[in-house]
């Protein structure tokens, strides 16, 4: 039986409240270790990295899929989502991140 999506949403809420409960950087990789794999892990890495380096606006789509290893589908979605999508949260991340410097 599938989940309905209702409880797609529960769960979900459930997991953020989850990672909102964290209260240290060790505490978070400890939590993403053990619900990721390293290949999860490592596709959230590569889609911050290039977030990070569009918002740099320093280097070409093609520069960007290069340095990060990321195909340029994925940049050009990365692109999309902070330009364009109503959640923006790469957008808030990113400017909490240089808030905090």
């Amino acid at each position: 039986m599938q989940p309905s999506p209702q409880d797609l949403s529960d769960d979900q809420d459930v997991l953020v409240r989850a990672l909102l409960s964290l209260e240290s950087a060790e505490e978070v990789k400890a939590f993403l270790n053990d619900l990721c794999t390293p290949a999860e892990l490592r596709a959230f890495a590569e889609r911050f990295k290039v977030a990070r380096l569009l918002d740099e606006g320093q280097l070409s789509y093609r520069d960007i899929a290069t340095r990060t290893g990321a195909s340029t589908t994925t940049v050009t979605r990365v692109a999309r989502f902070l330009r364009e999508m109503p959640h923006q949260g790469y957008r808030v991340v990113l400017d909490k991140l240089k808030d905090s410097k």
